[in-house]
């Protein structure tokens, strides 16, 4: 599973004009999920989404996770992150698991979140979404459960 993490004071996602999900503080991701994942990744990526020390602490230092601000997860789907834009101008996303495939496995992402005790907010699996946020410092990781990127 490949995500890219934002730490956000803020983010909102609507689709057709409907507002579906809202947060305050904490990380925004959008999850593309690859053709050899498995449930397995998910967890990890769970794992490591509400760990993630990128919140300060009393000196300012980003050292504290999710866990400890009781800040909250949104998790908006976005197969595009396993566009491959090597060759040519159009990208191949040939890489990214088909739908049937990629809606059970943001749902073990989502349970595994919210299972380690921390508020999830999701986008809409397979939606025309707006994403509207407010990136904080500004943060902003990749993550790639399948590399050591």
């Amino acid at each position: 599973m490949r995500a890219v993490a934002q730490r956000v004071r803020s983010a909102r996602v609507r689709v057709a004009g409907e507002e579906i999900a809202a947060m305050g503080e904490g990380l925004l991701t959008l999850v593309g999920v690859g053709s050899e994942d498995g449930a397995d990744d998910a967890r990890e990526l769970a794992r490591k989404l509400v760990s993630l020390r990128v919140f300060a602490d009393a000196e300012g230092r980003m050292n504290r996770s999710l866990l400890e601000t009781g800040g909250t997860l949104g998790l908006v789907s976005q197969f595009t992150l396993f566009g491959d834009t090597r060759h040519g101008r159009r990208p191949s996303f040939t890489g990214a698991a088909p739908a049937a495939q990629a809606e059970p496995l943001l749902a073990v992402l989502v349970e595994a979140a919210r299972a380690q005790g921390v508020p999830v907010v999701t986008g809409r699996f397979g939606a025309d979404m707006e994403v509207e946020l407010v990136n904080a410092g500004p943060v902003t990781l990749w993550i790639d459960t399948r590399s050591d990127v």
